[in-house]
């Protein structure tokens, strides 16, 4: 079976889908692979070192996707007429496209998967269950995102993270604020307090506040009864009430003050970024303050910020980079074709050297999108016109006609005898 990896040509990716690591693992379990020249330079993986792990360079992409039973990737596959190339072109008929598809913005995308009869698995979709831990790309690549904010904060801040004491006088810990207290959020309130800050977080769901603590932050609390129902089954925030958010923004605007460094990592799976810091709370903040929006690529939690920026309010510094996993392309890369890996231990045979897909099972049945030429995913499927309703025309009522009441046999002999 061939699985292709290509170079990623999506922009500020310097990611790559597999690793010598993990093409050398893929190769021993019968799988033929082939990797596009230079697919890993970006993040430093050589030519070479894919050769010594068992992988076919492909010259060209053309050479690499030709006839491609499988095609891994880090960001949905670029479609006729986005770019120079069709990264779609030459895959076999029924080939497995593993990837980021983002479903919530790719309407486009997962028509053309399910019109090539691709069987398109997100891994972005992938459940949050305890098998599908090793699998969970979001988690890895958020905890490396939520590193990379707090390490570009520091270096855009300007001023020590830690209380110093010195002959001279004493410089007093950097106060840092952490809005979201998912995998990134954690990272970052450890990253932060490593440094040395004292820092406090912020989430709409309690059920976090002993995680917060146990890293040695201060958390942040709104007095709503509300707040209980901040969080879905599967463990995401979710959008609140507008009495909460009012109360939610009253508290914020009060610690975000008092903060030199605000962490922003609020996401709602399949909507915008919700908006938490306004222009006015921004601007309570000390000139050489920071703020990082780690949701800048959803619309961002901060008003101002803008993608790839870093945006200068009045001595404020709001910074907008996208892809922070990409920051750390090597770890990034490491991870992230681990999960990968670790999804194909449980679709691949290894015995019969064929893909055995249980479409039953709970992790394909929450991150198949497209397969045997349909949309399958119920989240996704294009809802079914509702049948119009035919309007028959109705007979005109017939007159009713008034019946006389028959005469009895006793009234017809009068009749007669009259």
């Amino acid at each position: 079976m061939k699985v292709t990896i290509l170079k990623e040509r999506r922009s500020n990716e310097t990611r790559v889908a597999a690793t010598p690591e993990t093409v050398k693992k893929m190769t021993a379990q019968g799988l033929e692979v082939h990797v596009e020249k230079g697919a890993g330079l970006t993040a430093s993986f050589t030519d070479e070192a894919y050769k010594k792990a068992g992988a076919t360079i492909a010259a060209t992409p053309t050479i690499a996707l030709k006839n491609a039973d499988m095609l891994l990737k880090v960001r949905h596959p670029l479609l006729k007429g986005e770019d120079k190339i069709d990264e779609l072109a030459g895959l076999k008929k029924g080939a497995l496209l593993i990837s980021t598809l983002s479903p919530f913005n790719n309407e486009k995308g997962i028509a053309a998967y399910a019109k090539d009869g691709l069987t398109a698995i997100s891994l972005e979709m992938i459940p949050r269950i305890t098998r599908a831990q090793g699998m969970d790309i979001l988690s890895s690549q958020a905890n490396l995102g939520g590193y990379r904010a707090v390490i570009d904060a520091s270096h855009d801040y300007g001023r020590a993270f830690p209380m110093m004491m010195t002959a001279a006088g004493t410089v007093p810990p950097a106060k840092v604020l952490i809005i979201g207290a998912g995998v990134a959020g954690l990272q970052a309130i450890a990253t932060a307090k490593r440094l040395g800050a004292v820092v406090s977080a912020f989430d709409v769901r309690p059920a976090v506040k002993e995680q917060v603590e146990s890293l040695g932050a201060k958390f942040i609390e709104v007095d709503n009864d509300k707040a209980d129902e901040a969080e879905t089954a599967g463990g995401y925030a979710k959008e609140m009430s507008a009495a909460y958010k009012k109360c939610q923004a009253d508290k914020m605007a009060e610690a975000v003050a008092a903060s030199d460094i605000v962490i922003t990592t609020a996401l709602i799976p399949g909507k915008p970024a919700p908006r938490l810091l306004t222009s006015a709370m921004v601007k309570s903040m000390k000139p050489g303050s920071v703020i990082v929006d780690m949701a800048v690529e959803m619309g961002g939690n901060v008003e101002g910020s803008k993608l790839d920026k870093i945006v200068d309010t009045k001595g404020v510094k709001i910074i907008g980079y996208g892809n922070l996993p990409g920051r750390l392309p090597t770890e990034a890369s490491t991870l992230y074709s681990r999960n990968i890996l670790n999804l194909l231990q449980l679709i691949w045979n290894k015995e019969t050297k064929k893909l055995n897909l249980d479409f039953k099972d709970d992790i394909l049945k929450g991150s198949v999108l497209t397969h045997g030429g349909e949309i399958i995913h119920p989240d996704f499927k294009a809802k079914e016109a509702t049948p119009k309703k035919v309007e028959t025309k109705k007979a005109p009522a017939k007159k009713s006609v008034k019946k006389q009441p028959s005469k009895t046999p006793k009234e017809k002999t009068k009749k007669v005898l009259k």
